[in-house]
């Protein structure tokens, strides 16, 4: 299997050491300019290490990032995650959130979690992103179809962010069941994660 191509746009030479040993699957290159990020796009490549703190980075809400994330999958990494910001990121285009110097094995499991079309944030990004949805969007009648009445519990519960722990608490299972449940759930309804789930039952996608 071929190495692929991340672009690790970073002006700090510690956090680029770092991230050049993300692992075999991945051929780091090294960017220091958002007209690295433009040449990336335009030779047909689309894997990004975007270190939020990269000097002269415009602000998530303004017009650039519209344009400016077509077509990459980028994650966004920063010394200092907060949910907040993390929002604003996802909202700009951003495919994942995650703090800068995770693990090798965390930065590659995230790579290949965006390369396969997921995205990749923190369980408490998660969660609040998950209770806006829910508050913001009335749930659909039908998204349940196919599923058993256990099935479409966990479900509803998994999609407004409750943990695998708190699920099992509550329905008095093992969190080895709700996650049976979860993956039987994600199967019959063609999703690969929570987000994806949520958008599902709320009629998003």
């Amino acid at each position: 299997m071929h190495a692929v191509p991340v672009l690790c746009l970073t002006h700090d030479s510690a956090l680029w050491q770092h991230w050049r040993l993300i692992g075999d699957s991945w051929l780091p290159a090294r960017g220091q300019t958002l007209e690295d990020l433009e040449r990336w796009r335009e030779q047909g490549r689309t894997l990004v290490l975007l270190d939020a703190d990269l000097p002269r980075l415009p602000g998530w809400n303004e017009l650039y990032w519209q344009s400016g994330l077509s077509e990459l999958k980028v994650i966004v990494a920063t010394m200092r995650p907060n949910d907040e910001q993390g929002r604003q990121v996802l909202a700009a285009g951003a495919v994942g959130y995650l703090h800068a110097l995770s693990p090798a094995e965390v930065l590659s499991t995230a790579l290949k979690s965006v390369s396969s079309g997921n995205v990749w944030v923190g369980s408490t990004l998660l969660a609040r992103l998950l209770r806006q949805i829910d508050a913001a969007v009335p749930r659909q009648g039908d998204w349940h179809e196919g599923l058993t009445t256990r099935e479409k519990e966990i479900a509803e519960r998994a999609a407004i962010g409750h943990s695998n722990q708190a699920i099992a608490d509550a329905f008095g299972i093992t969190e080895r069941t709700v996650r049976a449940h979860l993956s039987a759930v994600f199967e019959k309804l063609n999703v690969s994660d929570r987000l994806l789930l949520a958008l599902k039952v709320h009629g998003i996608k």
